[in-house]
């Protein structure tokens, strides 16, 4: 497992559907070390931080086994490292084998495994496709959130040490998979529940979505 590339990039002001929006999903390759921060990565900046960023979302990381399935989808599209608006893309990790509450080490930094992406609008934008966003998760490679566990410094090509919690959990996949599901999977809604790693605007969710007794 290794960390290909480190992508960054700083809000901009983008035309889209006859308004203006601002974005920082349009992400840089960088070369050479760069500094993990407790909310992001030195040379990365979210938008809009009522929606993007935070202690549980300080960065987003991408499977590079991705790329292959997305430039047979839309092949007409350029695709280089971070066109998803990750801030790392990495080899050897996926959202069915990485479990929330796993960690991550990477160069002399850590990070928490927190919750897969649910992507807004901003997706779009960035492939110029409406459809964009419905794609993305029908696909199901939603890549994955990182809190940042300890700063530090890390560079592209760095191994990625995994060392995964001892506590119950389910894999980023499934917490994906439940959060469009109808309500019958029950069991795994309430162990959703119950993932202490898993932000608490999730387990409101879920905890919504389980059945009430009868009266």
């Amino acid at each position: 497992m290794k960390l290909v590339s480190i992508n960054v990039g700083r809000p901009r002001e983008v035309a889209w559907r006859g308004k203006t929006a601002r974005t920082s999903i349009f992400k840089d390759p960088v070369t050479g070390p760069v500094q993990v921060q407790k909310l992001n990565l030195a040379g990365d900046e979210q938008a809009d931080l009522s929606v993007h960023g935070g202690a549980d979302k300080a960065v987003y990381a991408y499977p590079a086994e991705h790329y292959a399935y997305w430039r047979e989808q839309i092949p007409e599209l350029d695709l280089p490292w971070g066109a998803f608006g990750e801030n790392l893309t990495t080899e050897g990790l996926s959202e069915a084998a990485l479990r929330i509450g796993d960690r991550l080490s990477i160069g002399s930094a850590e990070f928490l495994v927190t919750q897969p992406r649910l992507p807004c609008f901003k997706l779009g934008i960035r492939f110029g496709r409406q459809d964009m966003v419905k794609r993305f998760l029908r696909s199901g490679r939603t890549g994955f959130y990182l809190a940042v566990l300890k700063e530090g410094v890390i560079s592209p090509g760095d191994p990625i040490a995994l060392a995964a919690e001892s506590q119950p959990s389910l894999a980023v996949a499934d917490i994906a998979r439940l959060y469009t599901a109808d309500a019958a999977e029950q069991e795994l809604l309430r162990r959703a529940s119950e993932i202490a790693a898993l932000p608490e605007s999730w387990h409101e969710y879920f905890r919504n979505r389980l059945w009430k007794p009868d009266a």
